[in-house]
């Protein structure tokens, strides 16, 4: 039976799924939809549409589902969609899309956002992300798989964040970081390959091991890059070749 604190306040269009807990004084608006066994503590916003999957725990004073903060929002409809199992902390503020991208922003399954985090217009999320307290994206940018933002590490508009890699703590971010690499400074600068984080996801050590070969190729040699990015598939390693071809979309803008 869904729980709710009598002085929270339901809109009447809000569908929240039959074991769904809301705290005191939190707001759900219209068109918010909450999945089975979510938890939304107290004094927590959201405005819809925004549909909220299963299994996710949203703890006090976050928004989420706000207006965009963008100057050329003009109340058009727009969406957020948040999936499974996701850890939402203290005064996180998760924004709905734009009419001038896609109108929707994406977030995927387990997912940590510490206190004060924040994630704009049209961004996209993937899966077992994690962004330490402040850590905050402007619009549009898209974060893959496994990435860790370190507390306070900004990003700039329309940067994408490489699968695997590590944000260091206060990072700035205006160019994309290619999977797997650590980055780090104002503004920010490759570091290495993040082989402690790849140690625990379990990724065996040759891999580990051909990635540093393949940072050496891209960061420490003399090669064009497109020579690097040719001498990074020769190496014939399935996540080398994901790292190159991440290197061979974005390489006009990638951390260099």
């Amino acid at each position: 039976m869904t729980a709710i604190h009598p002085t929270a306040v339901i809109d009447a269009a809000a569908e929240l799924d039959s074991d769904v807990t809301v705290g005191p004084y939190s707001i759900i608006g219209p068109r918010v939809q909450v999945g089975a066994r979510s938890s939304i503590g107290p004094h927590v916003v959201i405005r819809g549409p925004t549909r909220i999957g299963a299994d996710n725990r949203i703890f006090q004073f976050a928004s989420v589902g706000e207006d965009p903060q963008d100057t050329k929002y003009g109340g058009e409809e727009t969406f957020l969609t948040i999936g499974d199992g996701n850890l939402i902390r203290e005064y996180t503020t998760l924004h709905r899309g734009t009419v001038q991208d896609a109108g929707i922003t994406r977030i995927g399954n387990h997912n940590l956002f510490m206190a004060y985090s924040h994630v704009a217009h049209d961004c996209r999320i993937g899966n077992h992300v994690i962004m330490a307290n402040a850590a905050s994206l402007a619009g549009h940018v898209k974060v893959q798989d496994r990435a860790i933002l370190g507390g306070f590490t900004i990003v700039h508009q329309f940067c994408r964040i490489g699968t695997h890699c590590f944000c260091a703590m206060g990072s700035v971010v205006t160019k994309d970081v290619p999977p797997y690499v650590i980055i780090g400074g104002h503004p920010a600068q490759p570091r290495g390959i993040n082989t402690e984080g790849l140690r625990r996801r379990e990724i065996d050590a040759a891999t580990i091991q051909q990635l540093k070969n393949a940072y050496r190729i891209l960061y420490l040699s003399d090669r064009k890059l497109e020579d690097a990015i040719a001498a990074m598939r020769a190496l014939g390693n399935a996540r080398v070749d994901q790292l190159a071809d991440f290197v061979a979309d974005r390489s006009r803008s990638i951390v260099r």
